[in-house]
């Protein structure tokens, strides 16, 4: 009976042993028990690198494995709005494009980091922290920046070497720029991104803002049909007549083989280290030479945040922290990957190496953000069918702007 009465206090003690180490509500990846694993819903290509090549340590330290899926852009939207929905979601982590940002907060995709006990950080650059807030710019944080995307001018250094141009400081000396070299040997002198919806408006808004132009007023009066709107478009369509019309690897591919001489470009798409062909310089900021200077430069910083729904917010919030912390992101840049810290943009090793991050850095504390509104992907649909409808010569600059204020007035008032 004694032996009976002692085997059952043991396995007691062993049940109670069992039960604090994996029952106060911390993941086993963090006690030593099975590892926990964190899956992130990435967009696709050189993030999932930068992601991937930084990830190894982390899992190691916390006993975790970590899942990188990269997906495009339109899918990774669609499939963690679909996922937010459930009560557990199969995302722990997800990215997110910076205009997303106002419908991902409606929708309560991520978790509120700042009262999960995340305080801000002052090294991101300002401009990218404040995108992870809500309200804009001095609420709670929701997202960190991930990769710091702003939109730059991208040219073929030696083709303005050679012909000895000046980086333009206005769209009407780019123009004569593309006006000098398109046909000359075969090249093309400016290259638009004119598909409809993202790529078009994204391409053309840094020309209407050189303009003093935008979509909304500061009552949200749309006035895409200003005059300063028709002079900016009036632009753009003259220099896809000095130039070409591609897509974003084509764009690439084009300007850094010396075959175009410029268009805009996002640093996410080309590394311009010691040896490239191509550069990357601030976006005109004014129309004219004789115009005042605008702010021009496009930010759009990849965001990631922990979703609301994960069964892992702690851990996964661990691993946010880890992913953009400085000695991550000076990893991460050997990958693809961009910052968003002051102290990364400013290490003297690695300008020597990746020069043009000066270039990022400065129109980063110098961007311009797109209207924060939910609406702005159906906004973004409209007025880029309307500004297509334009450059391919279907309707007159005056009727494809009154139709595209029309549609967004539209939008808008739902």
């Amino acid at each position: 009976m004694k032996r009976k009465l002692s085997l059952l206090m043991a396995l007691c003690m062993i049940a109670t042993l069992i039960t604090a180490c994996v029952g106060d509500g911390k993941p086993a990846g963090q006690t030593g028990g099975a590892p926990v694993k964190l899956v992130i819903a990435a967009r696709g290509g050189s993030h999932v690198d930068a992601i991937n090549s930084v990830k190894a340590t982390f899992e190691t330290e916390n006993n975790c494995t970590i899942e990188v899926l990269g997906l495009e852009a339109a899918d990774l939207k669609q499939k963690v709005s679909l996922d937010s929905q459930n009560k557990v979601g199969a995302y722990d982590l997800a990215m997110a494009d910076d205009p997303w940002m106002p419908e991902l907060y409606e929708a309560n995709l991520f978790a509120n980091l700042t009262k999960l006990g995340y305080k801000a950080d002052t090294d991101f650059v300002k401009a990218s922290l404040a995108i992870g807030m809500h309200p804009y710019g001095n609420g709670d944080i929701y997202s960190l920046p991930f990769a710091g995307n702003v939109q730059l001018f991208f040219y073929n250094q030696k083709l303005f070497e050679d012909n000895k141009f000046e980086i333009p400081d206005s769209w009407e000396g780019a123009l004569e720029i593309a006006k000098a070299i398109n046909g000359k040997d075969g090249k093309v002198g400016y290259v638009i991104r004119g598909q409809q919806g993202n790529p078009i408006v994204s391409d053309y808004l840094p020309v209407l803002w050189a303009y003093g132009g935008n979509v909304f007023d500061d009552n949200w009066n749309v006035i895409v049909d200003s005059q300063e709107a028709k002079d900016a478009l009036k632009m753009y369509m003259d220099l896809l007549a000095n130039g070409a019309n591609y897509e974003k690897n084509d764009i690439v591919a084009a300007v850094s083989d010396g075959k175009a001489a410029m268009s805009l470009g996002w640093p996410s798409w080309y590394i311009s280290g010691e040896t490239a062909s191509a550069a990357y310089a601030p976006i005109p900021g004014k129309a004219l030479k004789s115009s005042k200077q605008n702010s021009t430069g496009m930010i759009g910083n990849w965001m990631m945040g922990v979703t609301a729904n994960s069964a892992n917010k702690e851990l996964a919030m661990k691993f946010l922290i880890y992913a953009t912390s400085a000695e991550a992101q000076k990893t991460a840049v050997e990958f693809g990957g961009v910052p968003t810290r002051a102290s990364v943009f400013t290490d003297s090793k690695l300008l020597e190496k990746y020069p043009y991050f000066t270039a990022i850095h400065e129109g980063t504390e110098n961007s311009v953000i797109r209207p924060r509104t939910p609406k702005w992907t159906d906004v973004e649909t409209a007025y880029g069918a309307e500004l297509s409808s334009a450059i391919s010569g279907t309707k007159s600059i005056d009727q494809a702007l009154a139709d595209a204020k029309t549609a967004i007035e539209a939008i808008m008032k739902k």
